[in-house]
Order: C-alpha cells, then structure tokens, then sequence
C-alpha cells in the first residue's frame, strides 16, 4: 500500500510540473545572474522580528533599538505604537516623522534595520525530491548547486539526477534551469553548476520504473 502511495504522488508531482506554466532561463538572464527585483535590498519591506533602529535628531530620549512585534508594529516612546511590518524604513520614518510633529517642531527621523530575521526565509535555497536530506539552507554568496546538493547530503539511489532542475522566481515568474547533476557529482563536469540566487529551488525527481 505504502508503494502504491508513492507511486500515485510520484505521478501528480510529474503532473503538476509538466502542466506548470515555467518558462526556460534565457542564455542573457543565465549570465546576468541578478536577483528578483522584490529581494533587492532598497526594496526591502520590514517583518516579524526584525530589529529597527530608530533615531531622532537631536532627541536622543526617543531614539531606539526595537523588535517588530508579530502585530506587525513597533513601539516609540511619546507616541506610542507604528505599523512598521510590510512597509520600507523610508514609510516607517515618515510615518513617525508625522506623529512627532504633534509634539516637535520638524522631527528628522532615521530608520535602519539592523537585524533582516525574516528576510532569511525569502533568501533561502530549498533542496526537494530524491535527496538524503531534503533542506532549506541560507543563501551564501558563491553557493553553486553542487554546494547545495551536498549540504543535502546527495542524492539518493531512486534518484534521477540528469533531470534535475533548478526554478527560479524573476518578476514575478517562474523559470527553470535543468541541471545535469549526474554529470557534475560523477563526470566532474560542471557546465550546469549554476550559481544559486536567493530564493532559488532545487528539485531531484525520482527515476521512473
């Protein structure tokens, strides 16, 4: 029964994937190995759990170091609470700078992140399918997909390692990379050795019987 079970998600996954709408990474977004424009730094929208420094000029008293509450808010002191989850530090600030002007003449205000908690998870790398140890690791600079297999502890015996793939968010999109990882892990050749992004998804399907 166990076998059979296997079997039948075996078959929606390779369903569910052949039936997807992904596009084929260009030789130009291959080269160009930039990230998705909402992972870019300037971009970047606070959390649960980020640490924000806020500070006051010339107002020593209200600047401070704070978490960002699982509401979602943070709190000052003189005014209280400020949704800051799901804005930039520039909205945040303002939105401050506009609660200080009830009690200070022209408030200048400074927010910084000092500590990206939930930002980890947007910029992991996930290892799924016929790994010893499906895993989902901090994105390091440099990472290639070999890196990533082998923090995964390799493939696995059902594995079908030449038709790997890598799927890759980019605007919005999904696209794919295949990946030849038998070549890389037993050939030494690593043409499809990709550097890895943040975010990126590396799956090893198994072999059909």
């Amino acid at each position: 029964m166990q076998k059979l079970f296997n079997f039948v998600m075996l078959f929606i996954l390779i369903f569910f994937y052949g039936c997807s709408s992904y596009s084929t990474l260009t030789q130009e977004e291959l080269k160009s190995n930039q990230p998705d424009a909402s992972l870019v730094k300037g971009e970047y929208k606070i959390g649960v759990d980020d640490i924000v420094q806020i500070s006051v000029w010339k107002n020593p008293e209200l600047s401070i170091t704070v978490p960002v509450r699982p509401d979602g808010r943070i709190s000052m002191p003189l005014i209280g609470d400020v949704i800051a989850g799901g804005f930039s530090p520039e909205d945040v600030a303002l939105k401050i700078k506009k609660k200080l002007e009830n009690y200070i003449r022209d408030p200048q205000v400074a927010v910084i992140l000092t500590a990206l908690h939930s930002h980890e998870y947007l910029t992991r790398v996930r290892v799924t399918g016929a790994v010893r140890n499906p895993s989902s690791l901090p994105h390091r600079q440099g990472m290639t997909v070999l890196d990533a297999i082998l923090a995964a502890g390799g493939v696995t015996e059902f594995a079908a390692p030449s038709r790997a793939k890598v799927y890759r968010t980019i605007n919005n999109e999904t696209k794919t990379m295949t990946i030849n990882l038998d070549a890389i892990l037993n050939g030494g050749k690593l043409e499809t050795n990709y550097l890895l992004q943040p975010g990126d998804v590396i799956t090893v399907p198994e072999r059909l019987f």
